[in-house]
Parts: structure tokens; sequence; C-alpha cells
């Protein structure tokens, strides 16, 4: 038996009726690499069988103290039901991305069963019009509470449920397992009074509790420039959210990316994104004749590690508050205004004595972006809507490095949805495999009513920017000079 970490209990007492903490992984899979070209549902439920006992995660449940003396306990689920949680189901005619998308998002708003393993997996099939993407294609979509995630450990379950290899070994029967009896409710009572006297602070109620610890770190500023109060215009993404989510995804390549960040010297990948994304909510708004004159602003995690601290430790996690250039009209001028931010930003973690700073586009941990967007939507709300904190979110999903294969089908795919909350509706995912990028927004419908609208936003944006990448490279090339007609001067200038 193990107790849910204080961090973990946020993510848990964060949660509202029309709010949760789920986040949910999408992969898609070719199929044609599998054996015989075909993956059928029992294989893929055998399969996730005899990885069961890879992780304690599938099969153990909260058990909660009573009174709410003390934070919940990790238990083993006696009655733990494999095909509850893995579940089959296909769109119907056409299984257009339209239809994925509703779908996913769906699933993604609908609570988890918190008497059971909090996570559910999905396999769906009939994605038979999907543009891009190979015929007889299927996706599995992964749903798990954020409580239930190491913050550390975000993609455990993706890890250890896929191989790197189309011909995976050979699966082993699955391993006994005999559950440990849950302890008593009286025997949880004493436990919740001895800690109670030992910390007096776990008497505060449990959502208080949970701003008490968690708020500190997350409105903490490193060197003052993060999550200061600034003067930002309010847009419909600072308000209250429905439970119904929408969701969309735009894929490109990283190598497009690459070459647009030569239009500013030293600008990154990441700066791209996020200029991508503003350009995306300037188009967007000013559709909607709701673009405010000064810029949106979106909170954006950058992960400090101390290279002196021991193996294991957890880094420090920071929040960059980043001017999106929505009021600069010129794409170039945007992307240079984000540039100077987050170089600013870079200084400013060495000046503190930070040993190493990993950027968003590499290892920053999902789970604590979305607990931290959720408090400081609901502190923005709570101060009366007057000036939100930030307009929106951006992080990135640490993807796979290397191809992935679920039972011999080669992944394809992957993008996430995440949690939004009152005050911080929008939120973009990035994502990156396999050479793509992909920007994935998750809001709710009563926010974006049009999610493919606002999806083929992101893609002008981007498109945007990559013809002004290509039309600097042209005058480049038509001033080098001609084969047989080279001057030293020339070559020298």
């Amino acid at each position: 038996m193990q107790q849910l970490a204080a961090h973990d209990a946020a993510f848990l007492y964060s949660d509202t009726a029309h709010s949760n903490s789920n986040v949910s992984l999408i992969h898609i899979y070719d199929q044609s690499t599998a054996p015989g070209g075909k993956v059928r549902f029992k294989t893929i439920l055998a399969h996730v069988e005899s990885r069961l006992h890879r992780s304690p995660v599938f099969r153990r449940k909260l058990k909660r103290v009573p009174l709410e003396l003390d934070y919940p306990y990790w238990v083993e689920d006696e009655h733990f039901d494999l095909e509850y949680h893995v579940r089959h189901i296909a769109l119907p005619k056409p299984g257009d991305w339209r239809q994925f998308c509703i779908q996913a998002s769906r699933i993604h708003a609908r609570p988890l069963d918190l008497n059971r393993p909090l996570w559910e997996i999905y396999v769906i099939e009939g994605l038979d019009s999907f543009l891009d993407l190979p015929a007889g294609s299927f996706a599995l979509l992964t749903k798990i509470h954020h409580a239930a995630i190491d913050v550390e450990h975000g993609s455990e379950i993706t890890n250890l449920l896929h191989d790197i290899t189309p011909a995976p070994p050979p699966e082993e029967p699955p391993e006994p397992w005999f559950p440990e009896p849950a302890p008593g409710t009286i025997a949880l009572l004493c436990r919740g009074v001895a800690n109670t006297v030992t910390s007096p602070l776990r008497l505060a109620a449990p959502v208080t509790r949970a701003v008490r610890r968690v708020a500190p770190a997350a409105l903490s500023l490193a060197g003052n420039i993060l999550l200061r109060r600034q003067s930002l215009p309010v847009t419909r993404f600072n308000s209250v959210v429905s439970p119904h989510r929408v969701f969309e995804t735009r894929r490109f390549t990283l190598d497009e990316f690459k070459s647009i960040r030569a239009l500013v010297k030293g600008a990154t990948v990441n700066d791209v994104v996020l200029a991508v994304c503003g350009g995306a909510l300037r188009r967007y708004l000013e559709t909607e004749d709701e673009l405010p004159p000064a810029s949106l602003t979106a909170i954006a995690p950058i992960y400090i590690r101390d290279a002196d601290a021991a193996p294991g430790s957890r880094p420090e996690v920071s929040w960059l508050h980043v001017k999106l250039g929505t009021d600069l009209a010129d794409p170039v001028e945007r992307l240079r205004a984000i540039h100077a931010q987050t170089r600013a930003s870079d200084a400013l973690a060495r000046a503190i004595g930070a040993r190493e700073l990993t950027d968003i586009g590499r290892h920053t941990p999902a789970s604590t972006l979305a607990l931290t967007s959720k408090l400081l939507g609901r502190v923005a709300l709570g101060m009366g809507r007057r000036a939100p904190l930030a307009n929106c979110t951006i992080t990135n999903v640490p993807g796979p490095t290397v191809p992935l294969y679920l039972c011999g089908a080669r992944m394809t795919y992957i993008s996430a949805i995440m949690p939004i909350a009152d005050g911080m509706g929008l939120v973009f995912a990035v994502t990156s495999y396999d050479g793509r990028i992909v920007i994935s927004p998750t809001s709710c419908r009563e926010l974006v009513p049009n999610p493919e609208a606002f999806a083929q936003c992101i893609r002008d944006s981007f498109q945007e920017y990559l013809a002004a990448a290509k039309k600097a490279v042209r005058p480049a090339r038509s001033r080098a000079p001609s084969a047989g007609r080279s001057s030293p001067k020339r070559l020298a200038a």
C-alpha cells in the first residue's frame, strides 16, 4: 500500500463536475507491418494483459481516508477487470478525421471511475477516410488521470505497451497475481489521525490543502519574470469552461520548422512553435472580430536541472510568461519578439545558478503544467476576470525518439488531449515523433464551437512562416556567384 503524494493528490482535488484532470494520449498505427498485416482486438487485449505486471498503475485504485483526514492511499483492486479498462469501438461511415476528433473528445471528457484503477484504453477502428494515413489504420486512445502518473514518468504506459521492433519477443504467460488486502476503515482512520497529529497542516480541507502545497511552487517567480501580474487582455478562452471538450490537430515536418527558425538569428524550433500558435490565435480572433490590441500571453514551462543534484532527483520546473505577438501583423517580427523573451529566460536561468535548462520542446512534464494551468485559471477567475494571468498554455508532451510498434503495427502518429479549467480554456499540446511535429489544441465547445476552423488557422499561420522562409532563401541563392564567374572579392564577401 502506498500513499498518494501531495502533488498527485492536488490533481485529484482539482477535479470539478465540468473539468477533470484526465489526459488522453492518441496513437495511430499502420497494421500492414504486423504479422499477417492484421491486428485483432483480442491480440491487443492479450498483449496488455501480458504487461500488466510491469507497472503498478494498471491494477491499483484509490482508497480514501475517512473524513478526508489524510491523502488517499493506492491499494490493489481485488476485482480488477481488464476488459472493463480495454474497450473496442469503431467510427461510423465514412470514418473521417472530424468524426474521430468528436469521438476522442467525448471519451476524454468523461470522468474516470474513482473506484477503479484510473485508466482506460480504447481501440478505435473504422478510420477509413483519413488523409495521409495507410488504409486499415487503427487508433489507441489511452486516458489516464494525472493522479495516477508519476510526474517524472508521464510516458510510462506508452513505453511499456510498445516495442522498438516490429517483431516483438514472444508474449510470456501472464504472471500470477494475488491482490493484497486493503486496510479497513478503522486502520485508515488511525493512520489519518496519526499523520494529522504530526502534520497540523493536514487538518485543512482537501482543496485548501492542495492549493497551499502546490500553489506556492506554481506561483513562485524565478527571477520575477514568471507569472507576474500584468495588464493582459481577457479573451473568450479566459472564461468558465463547459464539460464538452473539442480537440483538433495539425501535423508538420520538423525540417520545415528548422527552416523557419532561420528567419531570426538564434531562434529555436520552440520559438517557431510559439510564433505559429500566436499567429493562429491572431487569425482566429480576427475572424471572430475579437482580436484585442494588446498581445495575448501564454504560459510555457521551462525545465531546470541542476547537474550537481543526486541521480533521480526531481528537476525544478518554472513557468515562462511569453507574449505571443498577436498584436504584430508581421510574422517575422512576431518570431523575433518571442525569441527575445525566451533568450532572456535562458539568461535568467544561468544567472540564478541553473546548470542545465531544457526548453519546452524536449522534456517538460506535461502533468505539472496541467495542474498549474488549472490553479492559475481559477486564481484569474477569483480575481474578477479583470486580467488573466495568461490567455492559454502551450506544453510539450514528450513523445518517443524512435519508431514504436504495437503488436507489430508501426505507430505513425501521436498527439494528446489535455485538461482545461475555468479561466484557462485553451491548451496547445505539442508532440514530436518520426520527423514530425504535431500541434493539438484542446478547448470546450462553447469557447471554440468551430475547432476545425481553429486548426486551419494553425495551418495558415505555419504556411505564412514557411512562405517567408522560402522567400528569404531565394534572394540568397540569386546573389550566389555563377559557376565559372566567381571572383575572390565576391567569395570573400
